[in-house]
């Protein structure tokens, strides 16, 4: 998974969102002071995330955004691919297409690792990351079988 600044900030500024949220909207103007995220970037950011239905806005005096869905609903793989965010760890092609018209000899291994990536991201909830809960299960996402060298889901 290419995690850019995008992908971050999106999910940092949802966490701020549902830590703040709740009672009444919380501004972009707010985040962007306390995360110290440039406002126009999270107007882009929140467009997405509107679009997909993870936020809604709320227009008007004391307006601005507030949780779509409950957070224990929304998983990090979920804000993370509103915001366009390619869930790629490696640059190498889904469609095969990474070497000069065909899959390269790593091809395989590359996908699996941005199956499982996406797989643990899809587990935890913005609910999780709130309450300090978001922690790696290692057995239940990925281990090493260290006799073999082989990743075992």
């Amino acid at each position: 998974m290419r995690l850019t600044t995008k992908g971050r900030f999106a999910v940092t500024a949802m966490v701020d969102l549902a830590t703040r949220g709740g009672k009444a909207p919380v501004t972009l103007g707010a985040i962007s002071e306390r995360q110290g995220i440039s406002l126009s970037y999270l107007e882009q950011l929140f467009g997405k995330l509107r679009r997909n239905e993870i936020v809604a806005s709320v227009r008007g005096p004391g307006g601005g955004y507030c949780l779509a869905r409950p957070s224990s609903k929304i998983t990090i793989a979920d804000i993370v691919t509103a915001v366009d965010e390619p869930l790629d760890a490696t640059g190498c092609d889904s469609k095969g297409d990474c070497h000069k018209g065909r899959p390269c000899t790593t091809h395989n291994l590359w996908m699996g690792l941005n199956e499982t990536i996406y797989a643990y991201l899809a587990e935890i909830t913005l609910k999780q990351v709130v309450d300090g809960q978001a922690s790696c299960d290692k057995s239940s996402v990925v281990s090493v079988n260290k006799s073999t060298s082989k990743v075992v889901a």
